[in-house]
């Protein structure tokens, strides 16, 4: 029978979709606007909006799993209410539209931002406390209250797991997401300087991995933290720019950074796009360095690769792909 993926023109999606083909399996893809990361597959494209239960529910018909990867990742707030539309109520909908479906199983993909990132020089694991209050950025309190809201619908009767990726980095990459902007603007000396900090990053392959395990093997009503090894932001671009061949852009202090951050915010509103960086995102490179995949690996078996493996692979897909000019390089020995 089908597995329908929400989301499936997204980075995560394009991967999964991919991987459940390789399998063998019929995939129905949940689409809004762009598939071009679909584009040649044999697919069934469904158009459909979490926030339209009624379109869900023709979406899911005769359906035997869904993975429900759409969501939308802000950096800048939730100034118009889409945030919070799309990570919690369209997660309600997409659970209670399951149920209604009769779904075998839905996996829903969470982060590792609905967790509370403090004490940080404790690991977090799957116990560790959820987001909630005004402290707290959009993003992360519209992820853990999307989880409440499916948690909802388990104990109402659905058969659901939670997944909660890092920061994800890899192949098919077509958006690209910020991650794979953040490489692309490397490779093309587009970076104007680096941040102090970084990140726990996970090859995209190993989260769908993870959420295919998740879907086979993971317990009713539990999450799993998809997690691969942290890495600062600068061995990431020094990487980058050895397979592109340009300078490493310099570093600038985090307290200038922090000064600056105000200012690059308004000049993205009125410019209308999205600012180079934020206050928000200023405090996710700051985030939890250990994250724990012990329970992922243990009932899963989940096994990530080096990130490095994943950072190489996205670059030599942009590159592939054209969306970033110029020959690879070989990483220099050792």
């Amino acid at each position: 029978m089908t597995t329908v993926v929400t989301g499936a023109a997204g980075h995560v999606g394009a991967n999964l979709v991919r991987m459940l083909l390789d399998r063998g399996e019929p995939v129905r893809a949940v689409v809004r606007r762009s598939t071009a990361a679909l584009d040649g597959l044999p697919v069934e494209r469904v158009t459909a909006d979490v926030c339209d239960p009624a379109s869900l529910l023709r979406a899911f018909e005769g359906a035997r799993r869904v993975l429900h990867l759409a969501s939308l990742i802000s950096i800048t707030g939730d100034r118009d209410g889409r945030v919070f539309a799309t990570n919690v109520a369209g997660a309600r909908n997409v659970a209670r539209a399951a149920r209604a479906a009769g779904v075998e199983r839905m996996v829903h993909v969470s982060s590792i931002h609905a967790f509370r990132q403090d004490p940080l020089h404790e690991p977090i694991d799957e116990a560790r406390a959820r987001v909630e209050g005004p402290g707290h950025p959009a993003y992360d309190r519209s992820k853990a209250a999307g989880e409440a809201e499916v948690q909802a619908e388990i104990a109402a009767g659905l058969d659901a797991v939670i997944v909660n990726p890092t920061a994800i980095i890899g192949p098919h990459d077509y958006g690209p997401s910020r991650m794979g902007r953040f490489i692309q603007q490397v490779a093309t000396r587009k970076l104007p300087a680096l941040v102090p900090g970084g990140f726990d990053w996970v090859d995209v392959r190993d989260v769908c991995e993870g959420i295919l395990a998740a879907a086979e093997r993971g317990r009713t009503g539990e999450n799993y933290l998809l997690s691969g090894q942290w890495r600062p932001v600068e061995q990431v671009a020094r990487l980058v720019t050895e397979l592109a061949g340009v300078p490493l852009p310099p570093t600038v202090p985090l307290w200038a950074a922090h000064v600056g951050a105000p200012f690059i915010e308004l000049w993205g509103r009125a410019r209308g796009s999205e600012p180079l960086y934020t206050r928000e995102s200023l405090a996710a490179l700051a985030a939890n360095r250990t994250i724990r995949n012990d329970k992922a690996r243990r009932e899963l078996g989940y096994a990530p690769r080096p990130p490095e493996d994943a950072f190489e692979a996205a670059y030599r897909w942009f590159v592939d792909t054209g969306k970033i000019p110029g020959r690879q390089r070989a990483l220099p020995a050792g």
